[in-house]
């Protein structure tokens, strides 16, 4: 049986919240015709990047769903908006 793209297994996921460089790369092999995935830009440089941070905090800050998870521990959607400085 086919293994899944790293993308969706725990060795493609960031334990700080979204994707590591691995889970990237299967992610955009696997679909070549969207734009590639970028790494996160919590501390923006240039004016393209601090409206990337923006729109992703806009975005990830509407979606719904817990903070916590039933034993008190932040879930992925929390650990993305920390690691994006949200």
């Amino acid at each position: 049986m086919a293994k899944s793209p790293a993308w969706q297994r725990k060795e493609g996921k960031s334990e700080k919240g979204g994707l590591n460089a691995k889970g990237r790369a299967s992610y955009n092999k696997a679909n070549p015709g969207k734009p590639g995935l970028k790494p996160p830009a919590p501390n923006p440089k240039n004016a393209k990047d601090a409206a990337r941070r923006d729109s992703f905090c806009a975005r990830m800050g509407g979606m719904p769903g817990p903070m916590k998870d039933d034993k008190g521990r932040p879930t992925r959607k929390a650990l993305s908006l920390k690691a994006w400085n949200c």
